[in-house]
C-alpha cells in the first residue's frame, strides 16, 4: 500500500512529503506509518519529510520489484485482454513476454502490441524468457491443466483469476483473485449499511 500511494504521489509530481500526508494517502495513521517504515531504516528528514521517489526506490527494492520480471498470461479472452492492456505491471516491474491462448482463432491477434501465441509454445516461452511468474485468465475447467503445464514448465507463482481452486506442488505460490467474491463481500457490507440505518432511524 506505501508502494501504491508512493506512485500516486510521484505520478503527480510530488517530490516529498511528510509522514501525515503519505499516511492518508496509504490509508493508515502516521504512527503506524513510521512504525513501519522504521523497519526499511530511516529515511525521512526532520522538517522535510520523505523524498517519494527515493523512498519508492527503497521499498520497490526491499520486497522485490525493482528487478524486471517477466510474465506470461494464458487465456485471452475480455479478462486476458484487460490483464495485458493494465500499464501498472511495467511500473510496479512487471513485463508482459506473452500471451497465450488455447483458441487457434485467438492466436495471432496484437493485444497490448503482443501476438498471441499458441499455448503449445508456454514451454519455450518460459525456458527462453526465463519466466517465474504466470497469470492464469481461462474459464474454470481449464484452470488446473494450465497451472500444470506452467508448473511442469517452471514457473513457481501464479496468479489465478479463473474461479476455481488450484492444486500445485509444494514449492509453488498461488495467489487468487476472484471478482466475483470482492463484489459478494461489498454486497454484504452494503447490506449491513442498510439494516444499521433502518435500525438507527
Amino acid at each position: 500500500m506505501y508502494l501504491r500511494a508512493l506512485t500516486s504521489l510521484a505520478d503527480d509530481g510530488t517530490t516529498t512529503c511528510s509522514s501525515e500526508e503519505l499516511a492518508a494517502s496509504a490509508g493508515v495513521n502516521s504512527a503506524k506509518l513510521r512504525k513501519d517504515l522504521s523497519y526499511l531504516g530511516s529515511y525521512g528528514t526532520r522538517g522535510v519529510g520523505y523524498d517519494v521517489e527515493y523512498l519508492r526506490y527503497q521499498i520497490a527494492r526491499e520486497i522485490g520489484v525493482t528487478q524486471d520480471w517477466p510474465v506470461v498470461i494464458v487465456g485471452i479472452g475480455n479478462l486476458g485482454h484487460a490483464l495485458a492492456n493494465y500499464s501498472g505491471f511495467r511500473s510496479r516491474g512487471f513485463r508482459v513476454v506473452a500471451l497465450l491462448d488455447a483458441d487457434r482463432d485467438r492466436t495471432g491477434e496484437t493485444v497490448a502490441g503482443l501476438d498471441v501465441r499458441a499455448f503449445e509454445d508456454l514451454e519455450s516461452i518460459v525456458a527462453d524468457n526465463d519466466v517465474s511468474i504466470g497469470v492464469i485468465a481461462t474459464p474454470a475447467v481449464a484452470a488446473q491443466s494450465v497451472a500444470d503445464r506452467m508448473v511442469a514448465a517452471g514457473i513457481t507463482s501464479i496468479l489465478n483469476f479463473a474461479p476455481t481452486v488450484l492444486s500445485v506442488p509444494d514449492g509453488v505460490d498461488v495467489r487468487k483473485v476472484d471478482l466475483s467474491i470482492e463484489l459478494q463481500i461489498l454486497a454484504y457490507h452494503e447490506q449491513r449499511k442498510s439494516v444499521s440505518s433502518e435500525v438507527v432511524s
